[in-house]
């Protein structure tokens, strides 16, 4: 188990200037920044990103709204770091998620869900590693 997760605060998130709310709950809820950056992602960035999605059929709707706007990667550390994140973040549609968490507050729906959260250890590496080198970490 690794004490550290990715995440990315999505173009729906931070074009309604959702991005220091959802920080902030990132921070009270115990976790500290690694590695921070605000960025947009290009289509082929979005696609390489989300390759595990090719073959589903929302992929082309989740390369173009992941490329839309700009966006903020982030390394999160604290202990169990994946398994709280997304205990924090909520269920991926925001009508299931729990009171409290990211997406109840701040997504509009399943497509625009407000944040990624590694699903596991090994992901979290991969994730962080697409956007930062080992000189932007902490």
């Amino acid at each position: 188990m690794s004490n550290r997760t990715f995440t990315m605060i999505k173009p729906d998130a931070t074009s309604k200037g959702y991005t220091g709310a959802i920080l902030d709950q990132i921070i009270k809820a115990g976790f500290s920044i690694k590695a921070l950056k605000w960025t947009k992602l290009t289509t082929v960035q979005a696609g390489l990103f989300y390759d595990v999605h090719r073959e589903r059929g929302f992929f082309g709707e989740l390369v173009e709204f992941m490329s839309s706007g700009p966006i903020v990667a982030a390394i999160l550390e604290k202990e169990n770091a994946v398994e709280d994140f997304r205990t924090l973040i909520g269920a991926t549609n925001p009508a299931n998620a729990a009171e409290g968490t990211i997406r109840k507050k701040f997504a509009a729906s399943i497509g625009e869900n407000a944040v990624h959260g590694s699903d596991s250890d090994e992901n979290a590496t991969i994730e962080g590693d697409f956007f930062f080198s080992k000189l932007e970490r902490f």
